[in-house]
């Protein structure tokens, strides 16, 4: 869940990874640090919190060589010891980052304690130092890969070594490291999204490989048993520059409002017959040959394919599962050549997602990754990829990622459905011209009047929320509730509301908030029941209703209207309000909505 960066070139080392830093912040923010060489010694600089705190720290320097770490914690309490670069015993002669996590680190550290090495952290990172330190002689990238060797886990490390000026090198094992190619310099990194503007290519290492970069000269990889390996740069032809904000004082708040324009440009393109499935290019997908659906993902993205569930049950005709990917990949599933696993993640990155694609793919089965990040890890190891075309997300807490992926996969949905023949050509018809009217709908609610900033003060004291819904809202109030979590950091309950009584109705006392997601559909007088029944016990019931349902009114304490459409795109137009309920619970209460505690946007860990 770190971010690293590697500049070497001929610009200012301190100015590109500070920046590189920056763009990485949502990776972790706990601290943060740089180690620059100026051609006759390192300069190793940390701090406690972001990039913004670090650079006031960061002396001047004319150093034109250097690497950077942001840290999500995750051995060891968030201090200035504890945060990177490291060193070895000897102070000054190198530093390393790393991203990820090393399983075996207690033994090592031990076994190099015995040895006389002295540990200043509590981190397992640390340990890298010294192992890359005792192989040292004079050839870093022999060393490091010899370091390497000695570890178990995932993880992606950079190496500097003052005997080295203008060489960084680095290798990874279960997380990503990529090489931006600039013309006289080079970059080096945890994402595309590292480099920003400043290169056109790059270079993605395999598991085991070992780069050396130098401001001149092509980048050389090696693998485990020391072979050249010889690879191809791809062009990247798109930008990765934090967004400004524009006009918003939070970029949660932007992000909302980009909503819109995520969707519209997730569907572009995609709606036309047989458009989708030739865009994923994969015959294995032939939806004739799938039996079954399974869809894999964590937190956000899990709750995406909870909402889609219905969609590719009713529309494609497959009996469809949705898993936790944290415990999907850990578990014996019966998935083979007939059964279409689609893994989620807005990072392209996430570990337990990709541990669980591993195993599909082991397991023969056909697998999609659904991912915001072109070029990311997800998108090496899927049969296919759908890409959600969100654009940059600067907020951690997940919001314009949820609208597009589920539209994504409608359009999957949908056209499976078509292949399939499950749909006539009118209904057919019918969906796509639904699923067309999104972007208006959302901008429409967007632009409209919404009482949800006057609830979220009366309730900014509130010690605990409960959400309940039926058929998809049940999804769209397990993203409501988990986005109330994270930003707001209040306890938040959801149920499926015909399970309410059965247990969670004890938590209901006087005042209790109550948010019922009561949009159009089939099951909406059984949701009705359930908030007589609530009512009853006292709580204060805060309904998401569609337009033009005046009945709620008199029924419920306080309601929230949302464009009307299908109960199956509902999801895309009712999350928004719950998505405005968090943020300004959050604001009221003073919280930064952009970096909440404990959080970070890509987890990399397991």
């Amino acid at each position: 869940m770190c971010g690293i960066i590697g500049y070497t070139g001929g610009r200012s080392a301190r100015e590109l990874v500070l920046a590189g830093l920056e763009r990485l912040e949502v990776r972790g923010y706990d601290s943060a640090g740089v180690c620059l060489h100026d051609g006759a010694s390192l300069q190793r600089t940390r701090a406690v919190g972001g990039p913004a705190t670090l650079a006031q720290a960061v002396p001047a320097n004319d150093a034109t060589c250097g690497l950077g770490h942001t840290r999500w914690a995750t051995h060891g309490a968030v201090c200035e010891e504890n945060a990177h670069p490291f060193c070895g015993c000897a102070e000054g002669e190198l530093s390393i980052v790393l991203n990820g996590i090393v399983e075996n680190f207690q033994e090592l550290r031990s076994a190099l304690k015995e040895r006389g090495h002295r540990m200043r952290s509590t981190t397992d990172a640390e340990v890298v130092a010294h192992l890359v330190e005792e192989h040292y002689a004079g050839d870093l990238a022999t060393a490091l890969t010899a370091s390497a060797a000695c570890l178990e886990g995932q993880f992606a490390i950079l190496a500097v070594h003052r005997e080295h000026p203008g060489v960084l090198v680095g290798t990874r094992s279960g997380a990503p490291l990529l090489v931006g190619c600039g013309v006289g310099e080079s970059f080096v990194g945890s994402s595309l999204a590292a480099f920003g503007a400043d290169v056109e290519s790059f270079l993605s290492l395999e598991d085991g490989e070992t780069v050396t970069i130098r401001a001149a000269g092509e980048p050389q990889i090696t693998a485990e048993d020391g072979t050249r390996v010889l690879r191809a740069p791809s062009t990247i032809d798109f930008g990765f520059d934090v967004a400004p904000l524009a006009g918003f004082t939070t970029y949660m708040q932007q992000e909302i409002h980009e909503q819109p324009a995520a969707v519209e440009a997730t569907l572009r393109g995609r709606l036309e017959p047989g458009a989708l499935l030739g865009e994923l290019g994969n015959a294995a997908l032939a939806s004739k040959e799938i039996r079954q659906v399974v869809v894999i993902g964590c937190g956000t993205s899990l709750n995406a394919g909870l909402a889609a569930k219905p969609m590719f049950e009713r529309w494609s005709g497959l009996p469809t599962s949705v898993e936790p990917a944290s415990e999907w990949r850990h578990a014996e599933p019966f998935v083979g050549p007939e059964t279409l696993v689609i893994a989620i993640s807005q990072s392209g990155e996430t570990a337990d997602t990709l541990g669980a694609l591993r195993l599909a793919n082991r397991r023969g089965a056909v697998t999609l990754a659904v991912t915001n990040a072109d070029h990311s890890q997800i998108t090496r190891e899927a049969s296919a990829t759908l890409l959600t075309r969100a654009g940059h997300e600067s907020s951690v807490a997940a919001t314009k990622t949820f609208t597009a992926q589920l539209v994504a996969l409608a359009c999957l949905a949908l056209r499976l459905g078509e292949d399939r023949g499950q749909l006539a050509p009118a209904e057919l018809a019918t969906i796509a011209d639904e699923l067309r009217e999104l972007p208006g709908l959302l901008r429409r609610s967007l632009r409209g009047y919404s009482p949800v900033q006057e609830i979220a003060a009366r309730f900014v004291d509130a010690p605990f929320f409960l959400y309940l819904g039926r058929g998809a809202g049940v999804a769209t109030c397990q993203e409501g509730a988990l986005k109330l979590r994270e930003v707001a950091y209040l306890p938040a309950e959801c149920y499926p509301a015909g399970e309410m009584k059965h247990g969670p109705i004890a938590l209901i006392e006087q005042g209790t908030p109550v948010v019922c997601v009561a949009t159009d559909g089939p099951v909406l007088e059984k949701l009705i029941s359930n908030i007589h029944e609530i009512r009853a016990r006292g709580a204060h019931v805060i309904a998401i209703a569609s337009e033009g349902n005046e009945d709620l009114q008199h029924l419920v304490d306080d309601v929230i209207y949302v464009p009307a459409t299908s109960p199956a795109l509902a999801p895309v137009t009712s999350i928004v309000p719950l998505q405005e309920l968090a943020y300004h619970v959050a604001s009221a209460r003073g919280l930064d909505v952009d970096r909440p505690r404990n959080l970070a946007k890509t987890v990399t860990v397991e």
